[in-house]
Parts: structure tokens; sequence; C-alpha cells
């Protein structure tokens, strides 16, 4: 049903999305059942990918701080965190023919920090080519989910409040938007699944966006006409 075949190189696939449409938990079920299928894949994050990243991440999330972090200072310390991720990891794993996932990458600099705190595109795009040396995701699967509802299930997992939990409304309506804009721009590479139904149902659609898209990469995978089978 479904051979790996000799790899020049590996596939570096990336969600997006507003903070609670449920990416770590599909990127953690994704994971296994690639793995299921005999491939080798390593998941991520952004920020916190690599030893760096994960101090820049505690700093990032703290609620409490001496001082406020400034617009243009976030931008620089996603900057560097991607910098560190991309030379450290996520090269070296595609030269090994690894299948990336990461939670998050530059897409969401432009929503966040672009739409959401209203710094200049021009900046951020030199930004983004400065750290990810001109590093495109050759997937990207978009999380939709209203803000109402991402709200709600932020508040109903019971975890640590972080400093991303005290936006208002309005912040996540804005970066909502700026994903679906990012994704109608790049229709070649994003792939939008709604996160607003059972996860099941979304773990389905997702993985079947993933086979297909590898299924699409001559003398990389051989895949049937039957997809893998999938566990829900």
């Amino acid at each position: 049903m479904f051979s790996v075949k000799t790899m020049d190189k590996g596939n570096f696939i990336t969600f997006e999305g507003i903070d609670g449409s449920g990416k770590t938990s599909l990127i953690k079920a994704i994971a296994h059942e690639l793995v299921a299928q005999g491939l080798d894949v390593l998941t991520t994050q952004e920020p916190g990918g690599t030893q760096l990243g994960m101090r820049l991440r505690e700093v990032f999330l703290r609620v409490q701080s001496e001082e406020e972090i400034s617009p243009l200072a976030e931008a620089l310390l996603f900057a560097a965190d991607r910098a560190q991720h991309v030379e450290c990891l996520i090269k070296p794993a595609l030269k090994a023919g690894k299948i990336i996932i990461s939670d998050r990458f530059t897409d969401s600099t432009l929503a966040y920090q672009g739409a959401g705190r209203n710094l200049p595109l021009k900046l951020l795009e030199q930004l983004i080519n400065i750290a990810s040396g001109g590093l495109t995701p050759d997937l990207t699967i978009l999380l939709d989910l209203p803000v109402q509802t991402a709200i709600l299930r932020k508040q109903n997992q019971g975890i640590q409040v972080n400093r991303m939990d005290t936006e208002k409304a309005e912040f996540y309506e804005r970066v909502r938007k700026a994903y679906l804009e990012l994704a109608a721009r790049n229709p070649e590479r994003f792939r939008i699944v709604s996160a607003d139904k059972p996860f099941d149902e979304v773990k389905k659609e997702t993985l079947n966006f993933i086979w297909d898209f590898l299924g699409s990469q001559k003398g990389y995978y051989s895949i049937s006409k039957n997809k893998p089978e999938i566990s829900l």
C-alpha cells in the first residue's frame, strides 16, 4: 500500500493558526500516524525548537516581567529563535531526509507581529529572509477557528496562562484574517482545515492533505491510489 523510496532531501510541513486552534494535539497525532507508516518524522516548534529557543520562549511567554516587550523586540526575539532553529535543527534534518513538522514558522511572524502588532510588513519580510535564509515550507496546514471558540477552548483547558492569553479578541481577529489572506495568496502551499469540528474529523482531513502532498513528490514517495488506512 505504501512504500518509501530513496530520498535526496526531506520535506518541511508547518502548522499555523491562532492560539487555541489545536495545533499541538493535532501535530502529535499526525506524527504518530506518519511514523506508523515507516516515515522518519521530526516534530518541532517556534519558539522553542532548540535549547536557545526554549530560553527565548520562556522569556516571551512570561506574563509578569520587569518591563513590557515592545513589538519590535518581540519580532527580533522570534528572528533570533528562527535563525538558530533553521541552522541547528531544520537544515540538518532536511539534509538527512526527514519529514519535519513544525508548530509555527514564518507565517506566524506575518500574522502576529504584522497584523497583530501592526509592524511594517517590509521590515518583517526582511527579518524573515535573514533568519530563515529563504527557507519556505513545502506544505502549510492552516487550522482555522473562530476567535471566540478559540478563547473558550483555552479557558476550558485549565492550563497556566501565558502572555499571549492576555491579548484581546480584536488582536486575534486581525491575526486570523491575516492567516486567511496568506492562504489565499499562496494556494499552492496552504491547505485550510476547519478546526471547529470534532478532533477525529480534523485529523482525518489533515492526514488526507498530507498523503496527497507526499504522493505528489515524484521519486520521493510511492503511494497507491488508496491512501494508507487512517485509524481514528
